[in-house]
C-alpha cells in the first residue's frame, strides 16, 4: 500500500534516471571505454604526472658513488638469478651465479645509477630500449630489479650497512615501483584536464546524493519511517 503517492513516484522516477545513467556509464562510449575505465585511466595519468621522483633519487644516490659492497642474494629461481646478473654486470659488478643464488661484488653507486636509468626509461614508456639492453622483456627487467633490490636491502641490513640498505629501499619504492606501475600510461597535468576532473567530482557527489534521495522518497512514499 502506497502511503504518499507523490513521494513514491518521485522516488521511482529518480531511481529510473539513476539506472539509465548507470547503464550509460558502463557503455563503451568514452573513447572506446566505459565511464569507469575512462576515469580510472584519466586519474592514473594525472597521478603519474606528479609521481616522477627519479631525478631526486639520482641526486640522493650520488653520494654512494665509489661505495664498495658485497651481497649474497637469493632469487626466486635460476632463471631470475641469471637474468638479474645482467643488471649488476651493466653496473660493472662482478657476479657469480650459482643456481638461484647471486654473489655480487661492486660499486653501489654505479648499480643504483643503472637501476635508476632503467626506471627512467620505463617511466617515459621507452620499454623497448630496456628490453634491447638486456635481451628480455622490459617488465621482467623492472621486476627483477625490484626483487634484487629487496634481496640487497635485506642482506645489507644483515651486514649492518643501514644507510646503504635505506637508499636501496627508497630507490625501489620511489623509482622502480612507480616506473613499473605507470608503464605505458601517458602522464598528464591536472591543469590540462581541469574541466573533466571538476565535472567528474561534482557528478560523483550529485549522483550519490541523487541515489540517496531516490531511496528516501521511495521508502517514505511507501510508508516506511525510521523512529526512535
Amino acid at each position: 500500500m502506497i502511503a504518499k503517492k507523490g513521494e513514491f513516484y518521485s522516488g521511482a522516477g529518480m531511481m529510473g534516471v539513476f539506472v539509465v545513467v548507470l547503464v550509460v556509464i558502463f557503455m563503451p562510449i568514452f573513447n572506446g571505454h566505459n565511464g569507469l575505465n575512462y576515469l580510472d585511466a584519466l586519474y592514473n595519468s594525472i597521478s603519474k604526472g606528479s609521481a616522477y621522483y627519479i631525478p631526486h633519487m639520482q641526486e640522493e644516490a650520488q653520494p654512494f658513488a665509489g661505495t664498495a659492497f658485497k651481497v649474497d642474494l637469493v632469487m626466486a629461481d635460476e632463471t631470475q638469478a641469471r637474468q638479474s646478473s645482467l643488471l649488476f654486470q651493466k653496473g660493472g659488478a662482478l657476479v657469480n651465479v650459482n643456481g638461484p643464488n647471486l654473489a655480487v661484488d661492486g660499486d653501489l653507486g654505479k648499480i643504483l645509477a643503472v637501476c635508476l636509468a632503467d626506471a627512467d626509461l620505463m617511466y617515459h614508456n621507452n620499454g623497448s630500449d630496456v628490453a634491447a639492453k638486456y635481451g628480455y622483456g622490459e617488465r621482467q627487467v623492472l621486476y627483477n630489479w625490484w626483487a634484487a633490490n629487496n634481496a640487497m636491502e635485506n642482506d645489507l641490513k644483515r651486514q649492518k650497512q643501514f644507510k646503504a640498505a635505506k637508499i636501496v629501499a627508497t630507490v625501489n619504492k620511489k623509482a622502480v615501483e612507480t616506473a613499473y606501475n605507470y608503464y605505458q600510461i601517458e602522464a598528464q597535468k591536472i591543469s590540462e584536464r581541469y574541466g573533466i576532473v571538476t565535472f567528474s567530482l561534482i557528478f560523483y557527489v550529485v549522483y550519490t546524493l541523487w541515489y540517496g534521495f531516490a531511496i528516501m522518497f521511495l521508502f517514505e512514499g511507501w510508508g516506511l519511517r525510521l523512529e526512535h
